[in-house]
């Protein structure tokens, strides 16, 4: 097939970004456009602040698209994948670069970023920071008008994300230096937010997910149509809990990819954190309220007709095995990470989950692997081998289910009491 060529004017215009903007409790913020003019905004640090550079300079297995250039990091490839109609991967080229943590000297509740770089008109670069609190890792929040996090953070991971229409002319990225400090926090929204969405296929077998991963036949994880919830390669950071709306079947899987539609479509939070579309129910996606009703004159974020409701994207495994849907469905999904308590890190999976602490007991769903389950409490049951433990320890989940501790590689979030 022909990919469609976008027409780049044949002079690009070419902005030096050097932005550093003051504090703001707003954590959500666009990314940096294409500028044509401006003078940069000074920061005169407070007494306390840490500040320090993201190392642009390792390009690694976690990182997707980019390339590191004598000028600066840039999109190794400026056209699209080969996705379908409603991905938004269709729709642009986009790459991510993301570095290793940072440990903070002293506990910060707001990170603010300043960039560096050489953006062409059409294209966007975006500096996106996320926290590392007893609980867990916060939601990746864009930084450069300050990301404000509910609670302190002890460690920073930083990720780049550069995009640009496909066929269009990539920016260049010199630098992005980052500052912690302490502010007044936000308040913490409701914990463990579930909504029911529909659910479609993704299929596409071989090609890459936005985090880097190549889809394998019956693969597990989701898609949500926001990077926010986007956990970095390998990890299982950002886990949802999908259950088909009779609660018959259940599966705990890691968003690796972005879609379906948008990809700035947080819809799991509440209008004051929620990055686009403000106004519509919290729990509403916007492809949802484009197809239903009209919303946004029936278009996605990138102008194109919404076909289906969709909220969240499932691959074959999780969609064929972990819930045994035939056809796109009305499912109920818990955002994991909105919730608190003990989490378990499924080191080997895809792992039955069971009504009792045995394998004789009726199964109910799976875990994927690297999926981050919550676990209540843990009972004495039947002794299973797995591949870190040889243990009678059952972990009972917050489902009401069962899963066998001999295949949890670590648990973190605070002390697992017995039932």
């Amino acid at each position: 097939m022909t990919r469609p060529r976008c027409r780049i004017p044949s002079v690009a215009l070419i902005a030096t970004l050097a932005l550093l903007l003051t504090a703001a409790l707003l954590p959500a913020a666009g990314p940096v456009p294409a500028a044509s003019s401006g003078t940069p905004i000074s920061l005169v640090a407070a007494p306390g602040d840490e500040r320090w550079s993201a190392d642009l300079t390792i390009v690694d297995r976690d990182d997707v698209n980019i390339r590191r250039t004598a000028a600066g990091l840039r999109l190794r490839e400026a056209r699209s994948t080969g996705r379908g109609t409603r991905s938004p991967h269709s729709a642009i080229a986009e790459g991510m670069l993301v570095t290793a943590p940072r440990t903070l000297v002293r506990p910060a509740t707001r990170v603010r970023a300043e960039i560096s770089a050489a953006v062409p008109a059409g294209a966007t670069v975006e500096a996106q920071v996320r926290g590392w609190r007893a609980a867990g890792w916060t939601e990746w929040r864009a930084a450069t008008a300050g990301a404000v996090f509910d609670r302190p953070v002890t460690r920073v991971q930083t990720r780049v994300v550069l995009t640009t229409p496909n066929g269009g002319a990539t920016a260049t990225v010199r630098g992005v230096r980052l500052t912690a400090d302490a502010t007044a926090a936000v308040s913490a929204a409701t914990p463990g937010r579930t909504y029911r969405v529909y659910a479609t296929r993704i299929g596409l077998v071989g090609e890459l997910t936005a985090n880097g991963r190549t889809v394998q036949p019956r693969d597990h994880f989701a898609a949500l149509p926001s990077r926010r919830g986007l956990s970095p390669l390998n990890t299982g950071d950002y886990t949802v809990r999908i259950c088909t709306t009779s609660g018959s079947r259940c599966e705990y899987a890691p968003v690796w990819d972005v879609g379906p539609w948008n990809t700035r479509d947080d819809y799991w939070n509440p209008s004051s954190v929620r990055e686009n579309w403000k106004n519509l129910p919290q729990g509403r996606p916007e492809a949802q309220a484009a197809y239903q009703s009209g919303y946004n004159g029936g278009r996605d974020q990138f102008g194109r007709t919404v076909l289906n409701p969709a909220g969240i994207d499932l691959a074959d495994g999780t969609f064929w095995d972990g819930l045994r849907l035939t056809t796109n469905a009305w499912v109920d999904v818990a955002y994991l990470w909105t919730g608190g308590g003990p989490r378990g890190v499924v080191g080997d999976g895809p792992l039955n989950i069971r009504t009792g602490a045995s394998t004789s007991y009726a199964t109910r769903g799976l875990a994927a692997r690297l999926a981050h389950v919550p676990i209540q409490c843990y009972v004495t049951g039947q002794s299973v081998a797995g591949p870190y433990r040889t243990t009678t320890r059952w972990n009972r989940l917050a489902s009401g289910q069962y899963v066998s501790h001999a295949y949890i590689s670590t648990v973190y979030g605070g002390s697992v009491p017995a039932c």
